[in-house]
């Protein structure tokens, strides 16, 4: 059990995060673009904190700040807001 949030692991939800981030931005449904680019900016700004934090060598607040990212990304995923498939990414229907 890990209870201590590393450089390394750290940097694996920061990319698992990005990686998401990239793909939603890929795969917006059209219909629902304002939804869709609110979720992004919110995105945007919680990964631009979370490299604040981290640069202060604060893990922990830089973690939160990638799981916060992560859950909006999920949330447009589950409401069809992101038309996604891969499941070790995003909450999907």
């Amino acid at each position: 059990m890990q209870d201590k949030i590393t450089k390394t692991r750290l940097e694996k939800y920061k990319n698992l995060t990005r990686k998401a981030f990239e793909i939603a931005r890929k795969k917006i449904d059209g219909k629902k673009k304002e939804q869709a680019e609110e979720i992004l900016n919110m995105v945007s700004c919680y990964l631009s904190d979370a490299e604040y934090f981290e640069k202060k060598k604060d893990y922990v607040n830089s973690f939160a700040c990638l799981n916060y990212a992560h859950g909006w990304l999920d949330t447009g995923s589950r409401l069809g807001i992101f038309k996604v498939k891969d499941n070790k990414l995003f909450v999907i229907k």
